[in-house]
């Protein structure tokens, strides 16, 4: 293992500790090492790997975009800067709606960081959402038509050019995903009651 990535390893753990995954007593630290494993299987540098095992710290703790870069370096900075949300104060809607404008024009390297941890996310809800229904929504702020929402945008918006990407790269599975629980579950679930 790169030296670089087993520091992010360790700095994102410190700076996750007690922190747990949405409405679980699952150490939020998983969610990281996840989004880097992904990342990892799509042949992603080290840079961008780094970058996955940093990606919320900014955003969920004390540490400032300045530290990152102090510690690992400008470009490292700027990728954990462009997969940050601009104002964890500002309301959900904005917060979703600047996140999807941001990756309309993100480079490569940043949308795949970004796919990754949607990918990683959209899992979670989903494995949630087979053992309680719709009950997965009450943990969230905003509620399945809400998500629904800005996950079909997410998918839109990353895998706008799937036919640039070999059967199943990350965006596909993303895409797949997206499809499964939005489309598929959900209509399914509607049509049933």
């Amino acid at each position: 293992m790169e030296a670089i990535i087993d520091k992010a390893i360790k700095y994102s753990a410190r700076a996750h500790n007690n922190q747990f995954r949405k409405g679980s007593d699952i150490p939020y630290i998983s969610h990281p090492f996840a989004v880097a494993w992904i990342l990892k299987e799509a042949n992603a540098t080290d840079d961008q790997i780094v970058a996955g095992l940093l990606h919320d710290v900014v955003e969920d703790t004390e540490i400032t975009i300045e530290e990152i870069e102090a510690e690992f370096g400008h470009k490292i900075a700027k990728l954990v800067e462009a997969c940050s949300e601009f104002d964890p104060k500002a309301n959900w809607e904005s917060r979703k709606k600047h996140t999807h404008e941001t990756l309309r024009n993100a480079p490569a390297e940043v949308r795949l960081i970004a796919c990754a941890d949607k990918l990683h996310n959209l899992r979670s809800i989903s494995l949630d959402y087979d053992l309680t229904g719709d009950k997965v929504w009450s943990k969230f702020g905003r509620g399945k038509e809400s998500q629904s929402w800005h996950y079909l945008e997410l998918a839109d918006i990353l895998c706008d050019d799937l036919e640039n990407y070999p059967e199943g790269s990350i965006f596909h599975q993303f895409r797949e995903e997206v499809n499964h629980l939005f489309k598929h579950k959900l209509l399914k679930n509607q049509s049933e009651n």
